[in-house]
């Protein structure tokens, strides 16, 4: 972790923290005290103010989305955090979790308090084992020490956590796709309207937001909002945990204030490409964000500049090749995954990403035909706005990217018949058979005379 703000990761260095005894020493759940003396809309208002946007992936207000959740509806409402982190390149949450679980049940517990939920899920993904463990523990340690379960630090307020492993699916990080695998159903997304907000988790009104954006909330409870408008940009405040991956020296999470310039995370933080080799391409927010190339090293890491670039911030997940990595075979292999991992439910995503792959192996293999490029291009403009949520979406980034910035490679594919970043291979040639021998049988031993005349 390099040197600099932090406030997500303050603790990082110091183990004992997973633990509410360490935590509560070091500051912790003074965020939730302060805010049960305020008013529910108090808290709203207060985040609102504060400027704070969803680290999930669309960077939408967070106090907005509240106060987007009805009241009085005669249904009980939920919040939903959602630990589903499962987009390629991404592994800040798991992180937090692992290292600093109450700082995000805090956050769970202040958001539930500001929509006035009585009971919040956490769903998490089943292979988060160790994360699910740390998190177990935490929740237990927060209802014996009063942070949960009835009449929470004598205030009256009641809350409920249940944690909820589900099967392992890149869809459930869909918000409307988790809550149907939270009730049981095929995690499979949902038309909208109606929005979450208004008829979520069981039909009632339901506030979702992931472990980032949950984990800010006891900061700017503590230091109020005009602090945490303070840091970042105007437009992009606060801190945002950058997870580097990839051809770099030092791969991992580093915190950063929103705007900070793409080179000094990937240079100074994470100590630059791997064997002092040249920076190729790089994505700002996964893999369902759209590559930027070496000229783009220097535009801050923030919503607005990373969307005049071309691409989306997304979850801040930078995934860095260099000069040796071949775009198509990079561009191939994501595309895999989404094929794998499409839901099914809607024809232009379930078709569109089973041909793609097929063409872009095609043509890594050496098989690709000149019409193969404008080709691909054509099912990425039929798949991308018409799918039922973003996944196919994402699935386009990669080939509309790689095609604007690496056309020549994929023109390279072709005119060769293989892939110009491996060894040519020697052609396969008949194998010479050779006759086999003439068969030997003995000769047959002569029969007697008196035997034939017998």
């Amino acid at each position: 972790m390099s040197e600099g703000l932090r406030i997500l990761t303050a603790w990082w260095a110091e183990p004992e923290t997973v633990w509410i005894t360490r935590y509560v020493q070091t500051g912790g759940y003074k965020g939730l005290r302060k805010a049960l003396t305020m008013t529910p809309q108090e808290v709203i208002e207060e985040v609102k103010a504060s400027g704070l946007r969803g680290r999930g992936g669309a960077g939408f207000p967070t106090g907005v989305k509240w106060s987007f959740v009805p009241q009085d509806t005669g249904k009980p409402t939920y919040l939903v955090a959602n630990f589903d982190e499962s987009e390629p390149g991404t592994y800040n949450n798991r992180e937090l979790v692992e290292r600093d679980p109450h700082q995000f049940l805090e956050g769970v517990i202040i958001a539930s308090y500001a929509v006035q939920c009585h009971t919040a899920f956490i769903y998490t993904r089943g292979e988060f084992l160790f994360p699910g463990r740390v998190l177990e523990r935490a929740i237990a340690e927060a209802y014996d020490e009063g942070f949960l379960g009835k009449d929470i630090l004598k205030s009256g307020y009641q809350l409920d956590v249940v944690l909820h492993k589900g099967a392992g699916a890149y869809i459930c990080g869909e918000e409307t796709a988790l809550l149907s695998s939270l009730e049981g159903y095929r995690g499979q997304p949902r038309l909208r309207p109606p929005f979450p907000a208004v008829e979520g988790l069981y039909a009632s009104p339901t506030a979702i937001n992931n472990v980032e954006t949950l984990c800010n909330v006891p900061h700017i409870l503590v230091n109020g909002a005009r602090w945490f408008a303070g840091i970042g940009t105007e437009k992009s405040p606060g801190t945002k945990i950058f997870s580097v991956s990839g051809k770099v020296n030092v791969p991992g999470n580093f915190e950063a204030p929103m705007g900070t310039p793409a080179r000094v995370v990937i240079e100074e933080m994470a100590g630059g490409v791997l064997d002092g080799k040249h920076l190729k391409a790089w994505t700002p927010g996964g893999s369902s964000t759209p590559f930027l190339t070496e000229e783009h090293l220097d535009v801050g890491l923030d919503f607005e500049s990373i969307a005049e670039a071309g691409s989306l911030l997304g979850t801040g997940a930078l995934m860095v090749t260099d000069e040796r990595d071949c775009m198509v075979r990079v561009c191939q292999r994501l595309l895999q995954f989404y094929a794998h991992e499409s839901c099914g439910k809607c024809t232009p995503c379930r078709e569109g990403t089973w041909w793609v792959t097929r063409m872009l192996t095609r043509v890594e293999e050496g098989f690709g035909r000149r019409e193969d490029i404008p080709l691909l291009g054509e099912i990425g403009d039929n798949i991308l706005f018409k799918a039922f949520c973003a996944l196919a979406d994402g699935a386009v980034s990669p080939i509309t990217s790689t095609l604007k910035y690496f056309r020549d490679e994929y023109e390279e594919h072709v005119r060769l018949g293989r892939c110009p970043f491996t060894e040519p291979r020697a052609p396969r040639l008949p194998a010479v058979r050779e006759a086999p021998p003439e068969p030997s049988w003995p000769e047959p031993a002569p029969i007697p005379l008196s035997e034939i005349l017998r």
